[in-house]
């Protein structure tokens, strides 16, 4: 058993399991993948045994739409976050953006911030290593389902695309992160604001995430190729591939975690995570603008479906007026 998928079908939800054949295979007893998580931890069993035990009937892919592999019954509920330079190679893009703040041999930030990454960020059992760069992106409002559009605003500056793997997580009863598996995204960010002053990161990050359709149980590999995309009235546009998993991070996954959920506030009971881990391939830094209508595609070899979206642009951006009370 590979993966969990949730789905919707004649306006029923469902949990189901994707083997390393393909087939999917409809689970009993459970309507969502946080419920069939938190009934694994109140059994003490893990998710994929748990998934074999309740696989009954398989399911024809063309007869369900596929949702988000995760979410909650209150998206506010569900935090979105993300950490940056913890790839190898993922200096070289953000250097590129910041370089201009920077004058003479100076190191930009971010590539002081890389550089310590790759000196401590893969502690020894039981240590902790530097804390990696961090970002918040959203709630679970801002999770885009399998196949549905990313909605650039009408602010933004631009809307592109970052292939990454995130980390997915529950919070048990007793306030402890337990790990439910792995997925592919479209992390999704506004590069242009970020190009204009690195201290506006935060704001770039502000936008719409994608995931794809399946939650990979146990480890990632260690290292994960892939292949990021984007299509143009049906042709190729740009195209590059990606690595990802440890083997290819500055970062041990266990330290981003660490660094994750040692604040307090994000080990509340309950609560679900989607930690997106970071990438070194952009379509930016390679001098592309995206535009309405344009179809994201994201591969990997440890996953068996893609993640593809097309990107919409609002148009205006009317100001905000706030109104004493």
């Amino acid at each position: 058993m590979r993966s969990l998928l949730q789905f919707s079908q004649n306006g029923a939800r469902g949990v189901a399991v994707l083997d390393e054949t393909g087939g999917i295979w409809r689970l009993t007893g459970a309507s969502s993948t946080r419920e069939l998580a938190l009934r694994a931890a109140s059994e003490g069993v893990g998710l994929r045994d748990l998934a074999e035990r309740l696989a009954a009937d398989a399911i024809d892919p063309a007869d369900v739409t596929l949702l988000t592999p995760i979410d909650h019954v209150d998206p506010a509920h569900l935090l979105v976050s993300g950490t940056g330079l913890t790839h190898l190679g993922s200096a070289e893009g953000r250097d590129k953006m910041h370089r201009a703040a920077a004058s003479g041999e100076t190191l930009t930030d971010s590539m002081r911030m890389f550089l310590m990454g790759l000196e401590g960020g893969k502690p020894e059992t039981g240590e902790i290593g530097v804390q990696p760069e961090w970002f918040y992106k959203g709630d679970g409002d801002i999770l885009v389902a399998p196949g549905a559009p990313l909605t650039a605003p009408g602010f933004a500056e631009d809307g592109g695309e970052e292939p990454e793997i995130a980390g997915v997580y529950l919070i048990d009863a007793d306030g402890n992160p337990l790990r439910l598996g792995f997925v592919l995204g479209n992390e999704f960010s506004d590069h242009i604001v970020e190009r204009t002053n690195y201290l506006w990161l935060a704001h770039s990050k502000l936008r719409q995430a994608a995931l794809g359709p399946e939650l990979l149980l146990g480890e990632l590999p260690a290292s994960v190729q892939g292949t990021s995309r984007i299509l143009r009235d049906g042709q190729l546009l740009w195209e590059k591939p990606f690595l990802s998993g440890e083997a290819n991070m500055s970062h041990s996954i266990a330290n981003l975690e660490h660094h994750h959920f040692k604040n307090a506030p994000f080990r509340r009971a309950g609560d679900l995570h989607v930690h997106f881990f970071g990438t070194a391939t952009l379509s930016f830094s390679d001098g592309v603008t995206t535009q309405d209508g344009d179809i994201f595609e994201i591969l990997a070899d440890a996953f068996t479906l893609p993640v593809r979206n097309p990107l919409v642009r609002e148009t205006g951006s009317a100001a905000v007026k706030v109104r004493a009370l």
